[in-house]
C-alpha cells in the first residue's frame, strides 16, 4: 500500500511540474500570437514618426496627378507635386498629411483630402538577440511593445529563460531595462510588455542548466527556472528508481570557484543553475 502511495505521490508530482512548464512556455507563445492577431503591423500609422529611409506612398483624393510613391531623404525631406521638397523629418504620420494638406489648400487645391501610407519602415530599428528563433535588426513599424517584437523575432526558442534585458538610451545616457517574463506571463503583470524604442537592443536570456544523477529514472542535464526546486528536476529527471534514497540527496554546487556540497537536502530546496543533484541508492 505504501508503495502504491508514494508511486502515486511521485507522478502526481511529475504531472504538476510538466503541466508547470508546459502553461509558461504556451501561454507566453498563445499571448505573442494573440498580440499579432490584436495589433497587426500596418502601413497606416497615425502615431509613426518618419524618418530618413521611410518610402511613404502620398493620395490626394480625386487628384491622381498628384499621387507619388517616395523615399524620404536623409536629411529629411519628400519631393512632392506641386510642392516640391517637404521636410518630414521627426514629424508624425498625422502631422505630416496635415502639413501636405494646409500647403496644397494654400493656392493649389480646394479642400484636398490627402492619405499617407507608409509601404516601407526604414528609419527605426531595433535589435532582438539572445535566445529568439530569428535574432537580428528588426524594423519597427509603429509603435510597438515587447510581445509584438518577440513575434517579429519568431518566438522564444525552447531553453529561453525567464528575465530579458532592454539596453536603451535616453538623452545620451544607457539604460537597462529588466523584464521578468514569468510575472508578464504567468503574473499577468502587464507592466512588464512595455514599449519598445527606435536604438533598442532586446536580449532574451538562457535558462539556466542543472544536472541530475544517481538513482533516477533519466540522469541527464535539465533546464533550471528561478523558481525550481529539487522535486521539479527530479520529475524532468523521470522520477527515483526502485532503488533511490529520498532523505540523503545532496547537492553540489560551486560557491567562489570552490565546490560545496550540500548534504541532506530537503525536496522543496531551491536549486540554482550548474547545481548537481545527486540521488543516492538506499541500503535498506
Amino acid at each position: 500500500m505504501n508503495n502504491v502511495k508514494q508511486t502515486l505521490q511521485k507522478n502526481e508530482s511529475q504531472m504538476i511540474f510538466n503541466l508547470h512548464q508546459f502553461n509558461f512556455h504556451t501561454l507566453i507563445l498563445t499571448i505573442v500570437f494573440m498580440s499579432a492577431l490584436l495589433f497587426p503591423l500596418s502601413g497606416i500609422a497615425e502615431d509613426y514618426i518618419v524618418g530618413p529611409g521611410d518610402v511613404l506612398k502620398i493620395t490626394v483624393y480625386d487628384h491622381n496627378d498628384l499621387q507619388t510613391t517616395v523615399r524620404v531623404t536623409e536629411d529629411g525631406f519628400i519631393t512632392m507635386p506641386l510642392l516640391g521638397q517637404v521636410k518630414v523629418q521627426g514629424m508624425k504620420t498625422s502631422d505630416v498629411t496635415a502639413e501636405l494638406t494646409k500647403l496644397l489648400a494654400n493656392g493649389y487645391i480646394v479642400n484636398p483630402q490627402v492619405n499617407i501610407f507608409i509601404e516601407e519602415f526604414r528609419s527605426k530599428k531595433a535589435v532582438v538577440l539572445g535566445h529568439v528563433n530569428k535574432p537580428g535588426l528588426v524594423e519597427i513599424r509603429g509603435a510597438i511593445n515587447f510581445l509584438e517584437i518577440i513575434s517579429q523575432a519568431g518566438g522564444l526558442k525552447d531553453g529561453a529563460g525567464d528575465t530579458a534585458t532592454i539596453k536603451r538610451v535616453t538623452d545620451g545616457k544607457q539604460e537597462t531595462i529588466v523584464l521578468n517574463l514569468k510575472s508578464l506571463v504567468e503574473g499577468g503583470n502587464v507592466n512588464q510588455n512595455i514599449s519598445i524604442h527606435d536604438g533598442d537592443t532586446v536580449y532574451i536570456s538562457e535558462g539556466g542548466t542543472c544536472y541530475v544523477t544517481g538513482e533516477v529514472n533519466k540522469p541527464n542535464a535539465y533546464p533550471c527556472t528561478q523558481d525550481a526546486t529539487v522535486l521539479k528536476l527530479i520529475a524532468l529527471a523521470g522520477g527515483f528508481t526502485g532503488k533511490a534514497s529520498k532523505s540523503g540527496i545532496s547537492i553540489v554546487r560551486i560557491v567562489n570557484n570552490e565546490k560545496t556540497v550540500l548534504k541532506d537536502v530537503e525536496l522543496n530546496t531551491t536549486v540554482i543553475a550548474d547545481d548537481i543533484i545527486v540521488v543516492p541508492e538506499s541500503f535498506f
